[in-house]
């Protein structure tokens, strides 16, 4: 069977994590400079290579201040690292529409092996006859693993920043032109 590429169509896709801030709120941030590739056999997903980096200094939750503070050393020190990486390692088939991805994140130069749950929403043509598949991704790290410790305790004695990331990604793949 042909090996399929399949690219990540930007304009219909969004890679997103959230936290838990004060332990009563979650912030939703984004990467809005990333690139992936999926490679299949033929449009069997459950055969996907996937390989997915973020530009780090493209970190946005919606407040100056804090995306600032997200760019420094206490957490993803844009300056020297400015990407983040996932190679997938293995995709387990759970159903037509579930999988469990595993791969290694490296954030910070430090790589650690992830699960990740998938929902693949299926293919369709769109009205120009470009084949689009649908994927929805999330899991959970913690982001000390990956060097991402700062933090403040409270002074009622919780933290401020939870150490619980969630990873919530809604993805639109395009399959690339032979």
């Amino acid at each position: 069977m042909a090996t399929k590429k399949w690219t990540l169509d930007k304009s219909h896709s969004e890679i997103q994590f959230k936290v838990k801030h004060l332990m009563i709120t979650t912030v939703t941030g984004t990467f809005t400079d990333y690139d992936g590739v999926v490679e299949t056999d033929g449009d069997d997903f459950s055969t996907a290579k996937i390989s997915f980096t973020a530009k780090t200094a493209s970190v946005s939750t919606g407040h100056p201040d804090r995306d600032g503070h997200m760019k420094s050393a206490d957490f993803f020190d844009v300056e020297t690292y400015p990407e983040l990486k996932f190679v997938s390692t293995k995709l387990e088939k759970k159903s037509a529409e579930e999988y469990v991805l595993y791969g290694d994140m490296t954030i910070k130069d430090i790589t650690k092996n992830i699960r990740l749950d998938v929902e693949f929403s299926g293919l369709v043509k769109d009205p120009w006859g470009n084949t689009k598949a649908g994927v929805i991704l999330h899991g959970k790290v913690n982001r000390k693993d990956f060097g991402l410790k700062w933090n403040v305790i409270t002074e009622a004695g919780g933290m401020l920043v939870a150490e619980e990331v969630k990873i919530v990604c809604e993805v639109q793949l395009a399959e690339a032109a032979a």
